[in-house]
């Protein structure tokens, strides 16, 4: 077992995932590269990208979320069986926690920071994320969120006229890190499933992209029969068109957790793409692979830094071995996987009973040769090897009438800096 065994001993909290609404899926255009009013918001024209920096492996990632889904019932699906036919299929790859919403935190900063539900939360804007790692290189990049209204749509969701709630905050990454959310620059990659028919018809999609189909159609609020509809609707054609998918073209369709949260929280997971050789196509690959190993594989590519969390942690953050083998990244063989269904007892500064501050990221090395990233304004003299012991805010907020909120305030005056306990976890292990 490679995480701490006191965290682990805190137990596991086992809860279900949120219920299904039973639908048919209705598709919203003819083909996925149509606007479409459905959709909502109107295009804001072509993005307007760098020039393409080539890596190592592939020039372009591109990765598909999908919600609450155990790998047996995917398995079960013909739509992910033809597409594993296409591509390798990744046997051991999990989700870091539970909810959904500390999931998207991780796979972009590396850390949850503790958080355990799906509120609205902001992380300081001194806490960086994989952007900034592209921006260090020029490498452009993009996220498409169905059912946004506009660009950089910072609220917490939106209802479309029909009265349905498609889009939500918790399920778009990047809004969530105020180092991206205040920044305009940054807020107007953020774009909605307009922009990305105008962007896939005009050739010009960025090289890092993430993509979260809306509740209905990425199975929270439906089954994964329907979004296996959406799926086929929206994923086979665009693999034909080489706007999308080219020879240098990698792309991860995979799962946020599973449903049952007392299970591991092992989800289906398909590497797709023409970056794919050959010889791999319609294979399995059984490396344990997290959320985590996302920034490694994509720092090891394009040979970037790191961002000090759990990226750096080797256990957590193998580089998918294709690429490993091409880069010459050394993964860990790992044949007794943590348990990464634990929630609410993991401490960090979003945890209200396991509170603890943000904390400077941890001098290490990632998927590439590059240093970790410092933000500006990161305060480095509060750190993993002098991190305060974890702190019940819910229960002095009981005592002093000081809500959560109010006392994180208070603390934050500790430290301007970064990471949860996650870095602590990563420099013990």
């Amino acid at each position: 077992m490679m995480i701490v065994p006191a965290l682990v001993a805190l137990g596991v909290l086992a809860r279900p995932a949120s219920a299904a609404v039973a639908s048919t899926f209705t598709a919203p255009a003819a083909a996925p590269t149509d606007t479409s009013p459905f959709y909502v918001g109107a295009s804001n024209g072509t993005i307007k990208n760098s020039p393409l920096v080539p890596g190592k492996v592939f020039d372009r990632f591109i990765q598909i979320w999908l919600e609450n889904t155990n790998y047996a019932a995917a398995a079960s699906q013909p739509a992910f069986r033809e597409l594993s036919a296409q591509g390798i299929t990744l046997s051991s790859y999990y989700g870091v926690t539970h909810t959904s919403e500390p999931n998207y935190l991780a796979a972009v900063g590396g850390d949850f920071w503790g958080l355990y539900d799906d509120n609205l939360v902001a992380v300081p804007s001194n806490i960086s994320t994989i952007v900034d790692l592209l921006d260090q290189k020029d490498i452009s990049w993009s996220e498409y969120m169905e059912n946004m209204p506009y660009d950089g749509f910072a609220g917490f969701n939106y209802t479309n006229p029909d009265g349905y709630t498609y889009y939500v905050r918790k399920h778009n990454p990047l809004i969530m890190y105020d180092s991206v959310a205040q920044n305009t620059t940054r807020t107007a990659r953020i774009r909605n499933f307009n922009d990305f028919s105008v962007d896939v018809g005009n050739n010009s999609l960025s090289q890092w992209i993430f993509v979260t189909p809306n509740l209905r159609d990425d199975g929270h609020d439906t089954t994964i029969e329907y979004a296996s509809e959406w799926l086929t609707y929206w994923l086979p054609s665009l693999l034909n068109d080489t706007n999308f998918n080219n020879d240098r073209t990698l792309i991860l369709l995979t799962f946020d957790e599973t449903e049952i949260y007392t299970i591991n929280n092992q989800v289906y997971s398909i590497l797709l793409g023409g970056a794919i050789p050959e010889n791999l196509r319609n294979t399995t690959d059984n490396t344990f692979y997290t959320h985590y190993s996302t920034l490694s594989t994509v720092q090891s590519n394009w040979d970037l830094g790191n961002l000090g969390r759990q990226d750096t942690n080797k256990t957590v953050a193998n580089v998918f071995s294709f690429v490993a083998d091409v880069t010459g990244y050394k993964n860990l063989d790992v044949t007794d996987i943590p348990l990464l269904n634990i929630t609410e007892t993991i401490p960090g500064p979003l945890n209200p009973e396991y509170y603890v501050p943000y904390l400077a990221p941890t001098n290490g090395t990632g998927g590439g040769s590059g240093p970790t990233y410092i933000a500006p304004g990161t305060n480095m003299s509060l750190n993993a090897a002098n991190a305060p012991a974890p702190v019940n805010l819910t229960a002095q907020a009981h005592t002093t009438g000081v809500g959560f909120r109010d006392a994180e305030v208070s603390r934050m005056g500790l430290c301007a800096c970064v990471v949860g306990v996650a870095a602590v976890v990563s420099a013990l292990v």
